[in-house]
């Protein structure tokens, strides 16, 4: 196909509406450069801000981060405890700059094994954005793609009780509307970082058709080029014709 096509063929249109990110890797790099883990999840923060910042450029209307899932509280108790200091700094810092640019935050993942500071750190911030009409970032925390659907059928189930439903009938999209994501396109690209290829039971009803992309790179490396090769990337599986990061960044001016 010309250069002159595929330039006329990409478009905002072509791009992903929901962009999942596996943020994998932070202790690793950390590891790497002799440090101690926590130094990998601060670093790491630098990466999502980058990330939410050109996704939101880009237009992407949904973006969902992995942030922590059901399986990290087997991790080393001091660990999970900075990671959830970690945490709640960084939504108090955070949430005022989404707000400012027009994002909406939401909190997905069973919420009430966080501590009741925390809980409220959440509900202020997802307060504050609840209007915004812009790309809605969504942070997985205590989440697992198996809970998701089992709260799902949970509520289903007791839809179905209380409305003496007929079991027959019941469809994919009467489950569907009670995932955590409901509303919300389901995930067009799944970006894992680090070099692991599987993807460790997040959002698992919502990636059935996802491309899947996966990067060698750590987490904390992650920055605006690295989110834009995987959308060209992205460009090309879905459309099947070549295209650069550099006319993916070009959408951005």
């Amino acid at each position: 196909m010309a250069e002159h096509s595929i330039e006329a063929g990409l478009s905002a249109d072509c791009l992903p509406n929901h962009i999942a990110v596996i943020m994998d890797g932070n202790g690793r790099w950390a590891k790497a450069k002799g440090k101690a883990r926590v130094f990998g999840h601060k670093a790491g923060v630098e990466a999502v801000r980058k990330t939410v910042s050109t996704a939101n450029r880009l237009g992407i209307k949904a973006l969902t981060l992995f942030a922590f899932s059901s399986e990290n509280w087997r991790r080393p108790e001091a660990e999970v405890s900075l990671l959830m200091e970690l945490f709640m700094t960084v939504l108090s810092r955070e949430v005022k700059r989404l707000h400012k640019n027009n994002i909406r935050l939401r909190i997905i993942g069973d919420t009430t094994r966080f501590s009741g500071r925390l809980q409220e750190k959440i509900a202020t911030a997802e307060a504050l954005t609840a209007d915004n009409t812009g790309m809605v970032l969504n942070v997985a925390a205590n989440y697992g793609g198996q809970w998701d659907i089992l709260e799902a059928a949970k509520q289903l189930a007791q839809r179905a009780v209380d409305n003496g439903l007929d079991i027959s009938e019941l469809t994919e999209q009467d489950l569907e509307s009670g995932l955590s994501t409901y509303g919300l396109p389901d995930v067009d690209l799944l970006i894992r970082t680090s070099g692991e290829c599987r993807i460790s039971n997040f959002m698992l009803w919502q990636t059935a058709y996802a491309e899947l992309y996966f990067t060698e790179q750590h987490w904390p490396d992650f920055d605006e080029t690295s989110l834009m090769n995987a959308v060209a990337w992205f460009v090309t599986r879905e459309r099947r014709f070549g295209c650069t990061g550099e006319q993916i960044q070009a959408l951005l001016k």
